[in-house]
């Protein structure tokens, strides 16, 4: 079978470190273990444009794999073309850039990952909690730069100590996002989700549910998204919601970029109405040089903690992410449809929860909302 991997390339930094599992040059360590069970592995970063690799080869390809950092977007059109197209594979979490009712039409599999990096990403998170409330960049670019000047940066630097911290998403990232920041003695964590975590989880966390997101955005000194996108997720954080949001709080998106709006999140910045936006994803990716997002700033010159959606690719992460495709395509190749149910977004032309059940993971992926 013929297999379409889309990765980055990492140039020298793959051979500086061979762990770097998510690039072209590594190809997630499946390449002699293709070859030699008679398979084809075609391997590109080219992925835009009608003239792209990933366009010509995906024409007979059976399976494609990508990842959600240099994300191939199989569109319908794509789905259309890839006649032989039998399954699409996340090496991360996340299937957002799969069209998953064409792929259903044609019952294309969807899987990913589940869990390979949820630890990676709520680090992340609470990293980045940390660097805008501590008002950390513009401290740091300022030492680069040769100056010193302590009042310009502590005039906007706060503890995340007795703050209020809510997660919009009470899922597996969410959960570890809150747990991680409770050694911080928060003033209180709030999560918001279409259901509730099992009793004993919010018992062990120390947090409570708040059913309306207005609400709860009303009451939070820092914010975390870590919700799915689905098609009422998109441009959820508009200037409409962002408005019920306490004035000068910070928020954080490791979640997808498309979830807020570029253009409200600036203005939003600008004003003043949030103190800080750190965002790890951004729509589309690569993000194009002149992204606002860049080099957007608050009143005081910061306020701005993005990165190049790294959150969940970290060196362990990759190792994690590799062995889980290897394993579904050794389900595949066998032909017995074992995947673990927690990776099934697609299969058979049913969404995961009508394939294996009402499990939470699928139910996100399946309710396609945030209420």
């Amino acid at each position: 079978m013929k297999v379409l991997l889309v990765l980055y390339d990492a140039g020298s930094h793959a051979k500086d470190e061979p762990k770097l599992l998510g690039c072209t040059e590594n190809e997630l360590g499946i390449r002699d273990w293709l070859e030699s069970q008679g398979h084809t592995l075609v391997t590109t970063s080219s992925k835009d444009g009608a003239d792209s690799v990933l366009d010509k080869e995906i024409v007979d390809a059976d399976v494609v794999i990508t990842t959600p950092f240099h994300p191939g977007y199989i569109n319908k059109e794509r789905i259309d073309k890839a006649k032989k197209l039998k399954i699409c594979i996340t090496a991360g979490v996340g299937s957002d850039h799969v069209d998953l009712d064409a792929a259903n039409a044609r019952d294309i599999a969807v899987l990913e990952v589940t869990g390979s990096n949820v630890q990676s990403v709520a680090e992340h998170v609470v990293m980045t909690m940390l660097v805008l409330v501590r008002n950390f960049v513009p401290a740091h670019e300022q030492i680069i730069s040769g100056g010193w000047d302590v009042a310009a940066v502590a005039k906007d630097s706060y503890d995340l100590e007795g703050k209020v911290i809510g997660t919009v998403g009470g899922g597996r990232i969410g959960q570890r996002v809150l747990k991680r920041c409770k050694p911080f003695d928060p003033m209180e964590m709030l999560y918001y989700d279409y259901q509730p975590m099992p009793a004993d989880v919010e018992k062990e966390i120390g947090c409570r549910r708040v059913e309306s997101l207005e609400e709860m955005l009303s009451l939070c000194d820092v914010v975390t998204i870590n919700c799915p996108l689905h098609a009422s997720t998109k441009g959820l954080f508009n200037k409409k919601l962002i408005s019920h949001m306490k004035d000068g709080a910070w928020l954080v998106n490791t979640a997808r970029g498309a979830i807020c709006v570029t253009e409200d999140i600036v203005e939003a910045l600008e004003s003043g109405k949030i103190r800080g936006y750190g965002g790890d994803v951004w729509f589309p990716q690569p993000a194009p040089k002149d992204h606002p997002w860049r080099t957007m700033r608050n009143k005081y010159g910061g306020g701005n903690a993005m990165t190049p959606h790294i959150s969940g690719t970290s060196i362990d992460a990759q190792g994690r992410y590799a062995e889980g495709t290897k394993k579904i395509l050794e389900v595949f190749f066998s032909g017995k449809q074992d995947y673990r149910p927690q990776d099934i977004i697609c299969i058979n032309g049913h969404y995961g929860t009508k394939a294996y059940g009402d499990d939470k993971e699928h139910k996100e992926h399946k309710e396609h909302e945030v209420k």
